[in-house]
């Protein structure tokens, strides 16, 4: 049996490839400040280290989660602090080429063409992020594979269902095979045996990728995710492990199990009041 690790992707290695580590997390914020439009700060002030393992982020709406995982993915600059991504940089005007060929990152919603095939969709994906053109059909398979399409990879992207596309989503997103890891909303359409198998394939990413995954669905942070952010008005709220955030909440807290009501408390703190939607 191979490991992650076992599982990347060979190719000519430069000088820098080859040097040792340079950085003690994968993912760096300090007083993290992105705005959403042009006014509205929506991160505002956090500090975050990630590492390995599969990290997942909640909040409400608005908390500010996508404009995150849009930072992350060099999408936004930051508008004040430091984010620092495997070492580099975040900010500024500068170009993330190199940067983002180790970036993995599924959108809410992303675009494709309706025409391409599944395989021919990834396949494009993997031309953009520069994986080697020797390396390509092998990346792609795999990718399909992973996500359970290895049957459809053939298909036109206009005949498949919203699900089906979404793991189309996930395929191009770990097709580099990429050092972080971001998605946002990844099981959006999913039932419930595609999201099984999404945690899983999670768990596999978590062993050697830093994997960031916003969702609304807090049992899926029980079962994938070795680490809980919680953001709430741009801000960090608590970070810990599913069983942390389960011990914060009690039998007064709103919630069907204790992760929700723990996720409530925490929610619904000093000066942290919410109406009833």
């Amino acid at each position: 049996m191979t490991t992650g690790k076992e599982h990347r992707m060979t190719s000519a290695a430069s000088a820098a490839d080859l040097a040792p580590t340079a950085y003690a997390w994968e993912i760096r914020a300090t007083g993290l400040k992105v705005r959403a439009g042009r006014r509205r700060m929506a991160v505002d002030g956090l500090d975050l280290a990630l590492g390995t393992g599969v990290h997942g982020l909640l909040g409400p709406n608005g908390a500010g989660k996508t404009t995150l995982i849009r930072a992350l993915a060099t999408v936004l600059r930051p508008a004040g602090g430091t984010l620092e991504l495997l070492g580099e940089s975040a900010g500024g005007r500068s170009g993330h080429r190199a940067l983002r060929r180790r970036i993995g990152y599924l959108p809410q919603e992303f675009g494709y063409y309706r025409r391409f095939t599944v395989r021919e969709f990834v396949e494009y994906m993997a031309w953009l992020k520069e994986v080697p053109k020797a390396e390509v059909p092998a990346a792609v398979q795999r990718a399909v594979e992973r996500v359970g399409l290895a049957d459809r990879a053939d298909e036109r992207m206009k005949a498949l269902s919203g699900g089906m596309v979404r793991r189309v989503g996930i395929a191009q997103a770990i097709v580099n095979d990429p050092v972080i890891l971001l998605l946002d909303e990844p099981t959006a359409g999913l039932d419930p045996a595609q999201r099984l198998r999404l945690r899983k394939l999670l768990q596999e990413l978590g062993t050697d990728t830093c994997v960031v995954v916003s969702t609304h669905l807090v049992e899926d942070v029980a079962a994938a995710c070795t680490d809980v952010v919680l953001l709430d008005e741009g801000r960090l709220v608590f970070q810990g492990t599913p069983d942390d955030l389960a011990a914060a909440g009690g039998p007064g807290h709103m919630g069907d199990s204790p992760l929700e009501r723990g996720y409530s408390a925490l929610l619904r703190g000093p000066g942290r009041e919410r109406g009833a939607w």
